[in-house]
């Protein structure tokens, strides 16, 4: 190849590259590629939860409405989603702190058994945790998970009405303000 035509084709590349710079940068500042909002879908806000079966990691069929009258914490996460691995240590301990005044946290994994049982085993998560696998993108979005992002935790009451839906990773702090006031 000539000195040339290597000339051109870098030239030919900083002009690409310089055009899809151009392109984000117009899409970001026009809204049209900004990140998804955390914004609570009014729509599931004061409705009552949708009910559910799903097995957990030992195969045993598990029902959402065996936990009726407990604030129930569903957290859909994947063994692979960063933040989803972050928040799992304070909600062990928020389980730990909260179980016995009618908390009840509970793990949907949208990922494979295995996988799951081989994140769970080591982190010593000490709440259920059900396997949706890719199944459980539908469930997701029957609470309200309109931009399917993960992680995604719904706090519904005791009377089994939906009261937040978070569409980031929670933090002890956050997640104890939304939760104790219903216990």
């Amino acid at each position: 190849m000539s000195t040339k035509t290597k000339t051109w084709l870098v030239l030919f590349g900083l002009v690409c590259f310089a055009a899809g710079i151009g392109v984000y940068w117009f899409g970001f500042h026009t809204g049209q590629n900004s990140p998804p909002a955390k914004i609570t879908p009014l729509s599931m806000i004061g409705q009552s939860r949708p009910d559910f079966s799903l097995l957990d990691t030992s195969d045993k069929a598990q029902d959402i409405k065996q936990w009726n009258g407990k604030v129930i914490m569903l957290n859909f996460w994947a063994t692979w989603c960063p933040p989803c691995r972050r928040e799992i240590p304070d909600f062990i301990n928020m389980y730990q702190k909260y179980h016995d005044k009618g908390l009840m946290i509970v793990g949907v994994a949208l990922d494979s058994k295995q996988n799951a049982i081989d994140f769970v085993d080591p982190m010593g998560i000490n709440y259920p945790i059900l396997v949706a696998e890719k199944e459980g993108i539908a469930l997701t979005q029957q609470y309200g998970n309109d931009l399917g992002v993960l992680p995604y935790t719904v706090i519904i009451d005791r009377k089994g009405v939906i009261r937040h839906t978070v569409r980031h990773e929670l933090n002890l702090e956050e997640a104890e303000q939304l939760v104790a006031p219903l216990l």
